[in-house]
């Protein structure tokens, strides 16, 4: 009796090595996918309380398996003054395809309105446009390995009065 469950036990075994090899052998990890750009940063919304700013960080993945991405505490400027920080929730990324993350974060008006970034908000209400800058890490993470990548993205955006 011991030996048929030993034996049925080795079959289990190989049948297990036998499916993962052939499971594995179709999907590589040739590189890690690649960070394209930064792009349409854009006041999304503004209230009394908050400016909500929005982007989109592009990527290529062209790998056969796919992973996922979350934003390592990116953090936000206008004009120059550190305002907030961007971090999400993981994001899944698509095997052998372009696709992108959004990066949502909500300013509070008050921050805008003080003391240390007064001179940039005069200058932005005479030219009707404020300087945003996204700089932090977005972390890719597949299998047992991760890549980080460094964003670094200024851009002069328009703001209605």
């Amino acid at each position: 009796m011991q030996v048929k469950i030993l034996k049925y036990e080795i079959m289990k075994i190989w049948a297990f090595i036998i499916l993962s090899t052939i499971l594995c052998s179709g999907c590589s990890v040739k590189e890690k996918p690649e960070f394209i750009k930064v792009e349409n940063i854009k006041v999304l919304e503004s209230t009394s309380k908050y400016v909500t700013i929005t982007a989109d960080a592009f990527f290529l993945n062209p790998n056969d398996i796919g992973g996922e991405l979350k934003t390592d505490a990116i953090k936000v400027y206008v004009n120059d003054n550190e305002m907030a920080t961007v971090s999400t929730e993981s994001f899944k990324v698509p095997a052998k395809a372009e696709f992108s993350i959004p990066l949502k974060t909500q300013i509070p008006t008050d921050s805008i309105l003080s003391g240390k970034s007064i001179g940039g908000l005069i200058n932005s209400l005479f030219s009707k446009k404020i300087k945003v800058q996204y700089k932090g890490d977005i972390v890719y993470k597949a299998l047992f390995f991760s890549y980080k990548y460094s964003i670094e993205k200024t851009d002069k955006i328009k703001i209605k009065l």
